[in-house]
């Protein structure tokens, strides 16, 4: 495996695994900062992150600029307008969240997620029988033995960003109702068995995902790869979390807010690495 092919998968998935705190760091800090007007603040992250696939479509960037604006888009809207949108109901239907030895240890909001699950298996259901090139649904038409049946080739050709953007959005709601529904007792609960095989075998498949991403050669594609990758050791994160093997700085950003500066100097760091590589891979094969 060649050393330069090694570098943009680790890149890559540095880069998304560098966001995944911080967006659970934006979330607590609107709750936070603006206090009563919280909702107002969340409305603007999501008008933001439309503004952001809005631009890119318009501009037709290159797929590396769109793959990147895809993501930031997808995360500011799962933050601001999805996530926003359960406590916003949670607040209005005064849950409260569930306790253990006096600590939260589920916020309101993610007890009343789990109630998205129909909608969310309807999407399936939309990818599982539309054309597709994503390899999870591709191996569920194999399975069901109708790939030959989707219509393949042809047909309208999604702008980059937004395929970035609803994977993300897909791949997070997913794994927030699988963590959600194992840890609730009456399912499984926090020491269960089947929340091990949660934890574990998301680590696994991760790792398996990663060797893959290593093999990646582009960095747009990487990134996109790298979205699941991520997202699915992130399980593996929750749950130690969850297990209290350690502290979950995300959550307390002002209480940590040195590391939470350094994870964004980093995030930034790498997305401007990430942009020097493709100029300079566009100026290669322009002289070449």
């Amino acid at each position: 495996m060649k050393l330069p092919n090694i570098k943009i998968g680790v890149f890559s998935f540095i880069i998304v695994l560098l966001f995944m705190p911080l967006g659970h760091a934006m979330m607590v800090l609107n709750e936070e900062v603006f206090v009563e007007n919280k909702l107002i603040g969340a409305f603007v992250l999501g008008v933001i992150g439309v503004v952001l696939l809005v631009v890119s479509i318009k501009n037709n960037y290159k797929d590396s600029t769109s793959t990147m604006l895809g993501l930031l888009a997808g995360i500011l809207v799962w933050t601001g307008w999805i996530e926003f949108s359960f406590v916003w109901i949670a607040d209005k239907l005064s849950i409260q969240g569930l306790t253990e030895n006096g600590e939260v240890v589920t916020k309101p909001e993610y007890l009343i997620m789990p109630s998205s699950i129909g909608l969310l298996g309807s999407f399936f259901l939309l990818y599982i029988f539309t054309q597709t090139n994503c390899q999870f649904f591709n191996w569920f038409q194999k399975l069901f033995g109708i790939k030959a049946q989707i219509k393949t080739g042809g047909g309208i050709q999604k702008p980059i960003s937004i395929v970035t953007f609803i994977e993300t959005i897909m791949i997070l709601w997913t794994f927030y109702i699988v963590l959600l529904l194992v840890y609730d007792k009456d399912i499984a609960g926090d020491n269960h068995p089947f929340t091990y095989i949660v934890a574990f075998g998301s680590l696994f498949w991760s790792i398996y995902l990663f060797l893959n991403l290593i093999k990646i050669k582009t960095f747009d594609y990487a990134i996109r790869y790298a979205v699941p990758t991520v997202i699915i050791f992130w399980n593996f994160v929750e749950v130690m979390g969850r297990w209290n093997l350690f502290k979950e700085i995300w959550v307390h950003p002002f209480e940590h807010w040195i590391e939470i500066t350094i994870i964004t100097i980093l995030l930034i760091v790498f997305i401007a690495y990430y942009i020097y590589e493709n100029r300079k891979s566009n100026l290669e094969l322009k002289h070449s």
